[in-house]
């Protein structure tokens, strides 16, 4: 799910993420698979995107009220269109995102905080958010270690982009499982269920690495510089990273998530 930082142009593109439709809806479902559910909910989630699967959840759930939250206009675009009611879809900064306390009985967030710089500070102040018994569900990439992010940061070093970038990297923020299963520990969390899953895309070559990455985490060195440049930026970025990958076909992308969950005591 897409968060961009508010800040900043909007340089999501709903159609780009959306290449990868089935591919990156699985761990959203594997995620509400967690959730218990429970009469009237409240709902919010954050880094809502297009809004689908919010709908999806919001229905699954027969939650009583759920709000989709994204800082990405492009995205809220579409998401608003399936408004009702029970469903609404606001602009909001995950970062700054602060509810009133025990406002919710559901943090649901899909793909979306690993934007979000310090996870030790956000995970505290998102379960303020939750009443008793409420529940925190995140799913986080973890796959920064793969070629893709590597060469990225490789690219963005190089004289020619790191000037324009100003000596920006994009770095991770998502901590090891264990630190999240103490994190939900200290943060009381009764119930909690933390793992690490890898999964496994068939995409036609390796060239569909590059068009999954210019969905996501190239958006965030599209954003930092003008459109030419980031064209030669991602010409080098494909040069340098599909002699790395293999050349069989189809091209066997596995790409490593950490799923999270915790309840807290009613």
């Amino acid at each position: 799910m897409a968060v961009a930082i508010a800040s900043t142009p909007d340089c999501w593109d709903p159609g780009q993420y959306e290449r990868f439709r089935d591919e990156r809806s699985q761990p959203f479902y594997d995620l509400a698979a967690l959730v218990r559910r429970a009469p009237a909910m409240r709902v919010a989630d954050l880094g809502c995107g297009t809004g689908e699967l919010t709908h999806w959840l919001h229905r699954q759930l027969k939650a009583r009220r759920t709000t989709g939250y994204d800082s990405s206009p492009a995205m809220l675009a579409r998401a608003t269109t399936l408004g009702s009611e029970c469903l609404g879809f606001e602009q909001a900064d995950i970062g700054t995102w602060s509810p009133p306390a025990g406002s919710l009985d559901l943090v649901f967030s899909n793909a979306a905080v690993h934007w979000v710089p310090g996870h030790r500070d956000l995970l505290p102040r998102l379960r303020e958010a939750l009443a008793p018994g409420g529940q925190l569900a995140i799913q986080v990439p973890a796959n920064f270690d793969h070629p893709s992010h590597v060469v990225a940061s490789e690219v963005a070093r190089e004289p020619t982009f790191r000037d324009a970038l100003g000596g920006y990297t994009r770095e991770s923020y998502v901590l090891a499982p264990e630190a999240y299963s103490a994190l939900l520990h200290r943060c009381e969390f009764r119930e909690q269920h933390v793992r690490l899953q890898v999964y496994g895309h068939l995409l036609e070559s390796s060239a569909g690495v590059v068009e999954w990455v210019k969905g996501t985490l190239l958006t965030d060195y599209r954003k930092r510089m003008p459109p030419e440049l980031y064209d030669r930026f991602l010409a080098r970025f494909r040069e340098l990273l599909l002699p790395k990958l293999s050349g069989e076909r189809p091209y066997f992308y596995p790409f490593k998530r950490i799923l999270m969950w915790g309840r807290l005591a009613t």
